[in-house]
């Protein structure tokens, strides 16, 4: 007869460095997290999703290639507006649409949403609020407005200067403070470009906007090919580079020191994209440069940098973990780097903090505030030999939980309706030997991704499940026969 088994209190807090992946953008479409999740076998900490919001224009919401598909360009930003997957909320309204389908996949998965949202500056204040408004039933929401500010290829860009690009972020910021205070406003701005500088990139201009910002941010490359795809990177071309990798780690820190010392106020720094081109550095090459900038993470004791983003999962051209087959989009065609990184996400480093508590008893209360802020449940589970089974059972009431769980390093996702979860997946590329203890962990994120204003005065951080039992668990160390 099985021991019956103990539940404890379990909290989960931020890493010392997040990490935060991309997952779409104008180079490669939307993967759904089941797929990343059990590719990868640990959520992020965040999901970034990159949308444009051009609403004044006639097209819109067409999104910019389809809209203008007859259209000769030069380059990937030539279109009138920028070709991300449109947001379609804000005065739109279509809130069955995207990106809303994939902020809802991502935080059922236990992860934060990151927005990026390219504005036409010319928008009313009832376009803002309209967008805020949309945010914030979807708990902690980091959004970058306007990123890459101090370009010249979004259409942002063409349509403002850019102090007025600067003022228009800042106001964004105060009316998401007030609409949504559950959303994160992030600046992205170029940062330093050359380490002998005293100023940063047209930081006169961006005054007010590093001001009302919430988070600071700078992209950084370290190698690509913004030529990409009207031409193919060779040698002696002028449409990419390659740099040093530590000379990019010091310009993103300087970049860091100096948002703090124009605002005096110490604010959370991110890396908002974060890559080398396989278009310019080959696939081992960008393996290499990219574990090399993360050590250089680990090693600095100034902790300045709070999480980066992988730029991005799957990709078109040679920037993501996978390459999309040019045969089917909803084939991936994993590169050497998927394995570097996936070693480098699941260091201990860049792993969200685990703290266990007292005894629980049930029904428990489970709180979600975030990736960085959960309440969850640990659960000891004691093997006698290495299982070849090892099953939770989902019955009386449970079956409808929305669930993440983790045993041995490796997550696991359990959608409502689901009765079955087989964890043997979590001893396949990490074996045991012998007799051994394993904690389960399990948290709750909602199901449908949106927080519930019923459930109380914090309703927009905090979200919250009963969980009335434990599974039943099945362990058995040897074949049903032999």
């Amino acid at each position: 007869m099985p021991k019956k088994l103990k539940a404890y209190k379990l909290s989960m807090g931020p890493a010392k460095c997040a990490v935060d992946l991309g997952d779409g953008s104008e180079r490669g479409e939307y993967v759904n997290q089941d797929y990343i999740l059990n590719a990868l076998g640990r959520p992020h900490r965040g999901v970034s999703l990159m949308t444009s919001y051009y609403p004044l224009d006639k097209e819109f919401p067409k999104r910019a290639h389809d809209a203008y598909s007859d259209m000769e360009i030069g380059g990937q930003w030539d279109y009138p507006y920028d070709d991300y997957e449109t947001y379609k909320g804000g005065l739109i309204g279509m809130k069955d649409a995207e990106p809303f389908n994939w902020m809802r996949d991502v935080r059922s998965h236990g992860q934060d949403v990151l927005i990026t949202i390219t504005i036409d500056p010319n928008v009313s204040d009832d376009h803002i609020i309209a967008i805020a408004k949309d945010l914030s039933v979807y708990g902690r929401v980091l959004a970058r407005i306007n990123h890459e500010a101090t370009g010249n290829w979004f259409s942002f860009n063409k349509r403002a200067t850019y102090k007025q690009v600067s003022d228009f972020f800042a106001h964004v910021c105060e009316i998401f403070h007030r609409e949504a205070p559950n959303v994160k406003v992030i600046l992205c701005l170029d940062g330093y470009k050359d380490l002998k500088s005293e100023k940063m990139e047209k930081e006169d201009d961006f005054i007010s906007a590093i001001n009302a910002t919430d988070i600071y941010s700078v992209d950084r490359y370290l190698a690509l090919h913004w030529g990409w795809p009207m031409d193919v990177a060779e040698p002696g071309g002028n449409s990419f580079a390659r740099y040093k990798v530590g000379d990019i780690y010091k310009l993103a820190k300087k970049s860091s020191e100096r948002y703090t010392f124009l605002t005096g106020v110490k604010k959370p720094m991110v890396l908002s994209e974060l890559d080398a081109d396989g278009d310019v550095t080959g696939p081992y090459d960008q393996a290499k440069m990219f574990k090399k900038f993360t050590d250089l993470i680990k090693k600095d004791p100034d902790r300045w940098l709070n999480a980066f983003t992988f730029y991005q999962f799957r990709d078109r051209g040679r920037l993501g973990l996978e390459i999309e087959d040019p045969n089917n989009p909803d084939v991936g065609i994993r590169q050497p780097i998927f394995d570097t990184y996936k070693k480098i996400i699941n260091d201990e480093f860049f792993m969200p903090s685990m703290k266990k508590g007292g005894k629980l008893s049930f029904p428990a209360k489970l709180r979600w505030g975030g990736s960085e802020d959960a309440e969850g449940i640990s659960v000891p589970l004691s093997f006698d030999a290495p299982p070849v089974f090892c099953e939770a059972y989902f019955e009386d009431g449970l079956e409808e939980l929305n669930l993440m769980m983790e045993l041995n390093g490796r997550w696991f996702y359990k959608a409502p309706g689901v009765k079955c979860i087989d964890f043997m997946p979590a001893f396949f590329e990490k074996p045991v030997k012998g007799a051994f203890e394993c904690d389960l962990k399990i948290f709750a994120p909602p199901a449908d991704g949106k927080n519930d204003p019923s459930q109380g005065d914090d309703w927009q951080i905090n979200y919250y499940t009963e969980v009335p039992a434990l599974p039943r668990i099945r362990i058995r160390t040897a074949p049903v026969a032999k």
